[in-house]
């Protein structure tokens, strides 16, 4: 039995805390070789495509020193799984890369524990990956499968179309602001929503329903609009945008308006999905709703660009613009290097 403070190789921290879950997933068919060699082999069929992406999260930067490992376990992989999500992917397999400060062999049960429990939740398989020495950061690349040019792209949307959001938006950064004591929170608010900064919930369902339905689409993870605008840019579209459609949960709405506001359309960590669609498809999506017992609010349109640069124009209650001021307090969204 190993103590936390044994000294422990590399090679044994992958053969134990690593290679063994991923090894007791049975992975999927298309892996046709996984963790242990020196790359994972993936069999393609002629009518799919795989979508491969990849995040990163950095201690001090995407998550606090010393946060619970098992829900940054969960987390790390959830955020990946989420960019599947946004294009229509279903998971296949992934691949994790970690630099350690120590081989702390507690923290990386705990960490293991979350990661195979969101990896098995979604049929996930780990194929691959690294570990070094360093301060403590997560690289994950995830891959997905989804039919042949029926990825949902960010390109997509068209002038007119309507523009929807999946969930609730702002609960992660109004739990961000209690726990840096940026607002004060009850500690009963603060516990039925904090599950939204930590443990988000990847909309990987959501995403295959919307496979022929949605014109474009992207996982919220730096702020709603912020995130938009490269829907926007990609598309070549404008958006208007009705502040008071923005869905927000009770907690969010026991704050004081401007807080609202700011958090629901800027806040970071949603991991909700945005994406446009016809008019025509209202009745489609409310039928997915439904399906899937997820809210899909309707917050405004795309309209014909107007300059070279995309503009999201955002409106009151009453149907008008917000002015200059309002609407340059909303733009704030995360940036990795500020």
């Amino acid at each position: 039995m190993h103590s936390s403070s044994d000294p422990i190789g590399e090679f044994e921290l992958i053969q134990r805390f690593f290679k063994t879950g991923a090894d007791a997933m049975n992975p999927k068919s298309e892996i046709g070789l996984g963790i242990g060699d020196d790359c994972a082999l993936i069999q393609a069929s002629s009518n799919e495509e795989i979508a491969i992406t990849t995040d990163m999260l950095v201690e001090g930067r995407h998550f606090f020193v010393g946060a619970d490992p098992e829900l940054l376990g969960r987390k790390a992989l959830a955020v990946n799984l989420s960019d599947l999500a946004a294009m229509g992917a279903t998971p296949l397999g992934f691949t994790l890369a970690l630099a350690l400060p120590d081989a702390d062999q507690v923290w990386l049960e705990a960490f293991s524990k979350g990661l195979f429990s969101i990896a098995k939740q979604f049929s996930c398989s780990l194929i691959g990956g690294d570990t070094t020495a360093g301060p403590l950061t997560i690289s994950i690349t995830a891959l997905g499968t989804l039919p042949k040019g029926e990825a949902i792209q960010r390109s997509g949307a068209k002038p007119g179309d309507d523009i929807w959001v999946s969930g609730e938006l702002g609960d992660a950064r109004l739990a961000l602001a209690a726990l840096r004591h940026e607002i004060s929170l009850p500690e009963v608010d603060l516990k039925q929503i904090e599950h939204r900064m930590h443990q988000p919930i990847p909309r990987v369902e959501l995403g295959t329903h919307l496979r022929g339905v949605a014109t474009a689409a992207l996982d919220i993870s730096d702020g709603l609009l912020g995130d938009l605008k490269h829907i926007l840019s990609q598309s070549k579209v404008d958006a208007q945008i009705r502040i008071d459609q923005l869905p927000k949960s009770a907690i969010l709405l026991k704050q004081d308006s401007s807080i609202q506001n700011q958090f629901a359309a800027c806040g970071g960590d949603d991991y909700e999905i945005c994406f446009t669609a016809d008019k025509h498809q209202r009745d489609a999506i409310e039928h997915i709703s439904k399906t899937l017992n997820l809210p899909l609010t309707r917050i405004g349109q795309t309209i014909a660009i107007k300059s070279d640069a995309a503009n999201i124009e955002i409106l009151n209650s009453d149907g008008k613009p917000l002015s200059d001021a309002e609407t340059l307090s909303l733009m704030k969204s995360f940036d990795h290097f500020k």
